[in-house]
C-alpha cells in the first residue's frame, strides 16, 4: 500500500492530509485524563468522538439529529477533482456556524470500502455554505465520505457518513491482515493494546525513526497525534485524540502517543495514525482484530 505525505500549513484551511493507507508504559502516568468519547465535550474544549446518534456506532447514518451530509457528486472519476458537499440544518439550509473541533469546523475523512486507503483533510467553507477541497482519488472503487462536525446550534460532535462511488475498472482486494508494525518514509510505528468490545482500553503508538526514538513529535491540529479507527464490513466509525495535549506541562513529544479508546463492538477494524515531524504529516496504518 502507498502513502503519501504532505507538508503541513498549520494555519489555513484546505491542508491537505492524503494517505492510502497504528507497550503501554508507565511514563504515561501523568498523563491527563482521558479525553470524552462519543460526541462529548469536555471544559477545555477536547472532542473525542465515534459521533453516536441512536445508539448507533459513528458514521454509518448521513443524517443525525435533522443534520444532513449532501454530496455534490455521489459518484466521481478517478484523479483529482474539486470535491464539494454541503452540511443541511433542520431547516434544510446549509450550515455556515460550527464550534471548531481541534483547530478545524469540519474533519473531512474519505476511506475505501476495503479499508486500503485513507485521506484526511480539511476543506474550506465557501459562503454559500459549500464545503470544497481539491481530492486526488487514484483507483475506482467504492468509497465512504465522514464528517466530524459541531454545529453551534446543536452543541455536540457528530459523525455523518455517505457513501461515494469513484467509476472506472475495480479491482476488490481485502482489508489487509493484521499487523502491528508500520512502515512509512523511515519511519517505523509499533502498537500496543487491545481492542475489547464495550470496555475502554489503552493504546499506545510508538514512532521511532532509523531506530531510534523519536521525541520531537511537533503539534498537529493540537495535537501529537490523531486516530480514526474503521470496522472491516460496515466501517462503523471512531475517532479519537491522545491523552495529553502539547504544552500542558506533562505530555511528552514522543516516542508515545497514548489514546483512550473504545470501540462499539466486535471485529476486524483498521487504525489509522496522523502524526507529524519534520514539517511533514504522515500516516501509520495497522489492522487489528477485538479479544475478548
Amino acid at each position: 500500500m502507498t502513502t503519501q505525505t504532505h507538508a503541513d500549513h498549520s494555519g489555513a484551511h484546505g491542508d491537505h492530509t492524503a494517505h492510502a493507507g497504528h507497550h503501554n508504559h508507565s511514563a504515561h502516568a501523568g498523563h491527563a485524563a482521558p479525553a470524552a468519547h462519543a460526541g462529548q465535550h469536555d471544559r477545555a474544549g477536547q472532542h473525542d468522538h465515534a459521533g453516536h446518534g441512536g445508539g448507533l456506532p459513528g458514521g454509518l447514518q448521513i443524517t443525525q439529529d435533522g443534520y444532513q451530509l449532501q454530496l455534490a457528486a455521489p459518484i466521481i472519476g478517478t484523479g483529482e477533482i474539486d470535491f464539494r458537499f454541503r452540511i443541511l440544518g433542520p431547516d434544510g439550509k446549509p450550515v455556515t456556524d460550527y464550534t471548531a473541533i481541534h483547530d478545524r469546523d469540519l474533519h473531512l475523512i474519505v476511506a475505501r470500502r476495503e479499508l486500503t486507503g485513507f485521506w484526511h483533510v480539511h476543506p474550506q467553507l465557501t459562503a454559500d455554505g459549500t464545503w470544497a477541497v481539491r481530492l486526488n482519488l487514484p483507483e475506482a472503487g467504492a468509497y465512504r465520505v465522514f464528517t466530524d462536525i459541531a454545529p453551534r446550534a446543536l452543541g455536540k460532535t457528530i459523525t455523518l457518513g455517505a457513501d461515494l462511488a469513484v467509476a472506472g475498472a475495480y479491482e476488490p482486494r481485502p482489508t489487509p491482515e493484521a499487523t502491528r508494525t508500520a512502515l512509512v518514509d523511515g519511519y517505523e510505528v509499533t502498537l500496543d493494546g487491545e481492542l475489547v468490545p464495550g470496555a475502554g482500553r489503552l493504546l499506545t503508538l510508538t514512532v521511532r525513526k532509523d531506530g531510534e526514538p523519536v521525541t520531537d513529535l511537533q503539534p498537529y491540529l493540537a495535537a501529537f497525534g490523531h486516530l480514526v479507527i474503521l470496522r472491516a464490513g460496515d466501517l462503523a466509525y471512531v475517532h479519537v485524540h491522545p491523552n495529553g495535549e502539547p504544552g500542558d506541562g506533562v505530555t511528552a513529544p514522543g516516542p508515545d502517543i497514548t489514546f483512550h479508546t473504545a470501540v462499539p463492538g466486535p471485529g476486524t477494524y483498521r487504525l489509522f495514525l496522523d502524526f507529524k515531524h519534520g514539517d511533514v504529516v504522515r500516516t501509520a496504518a495497522f489492522t487489528l482484530p477485538t479479544t475478548a
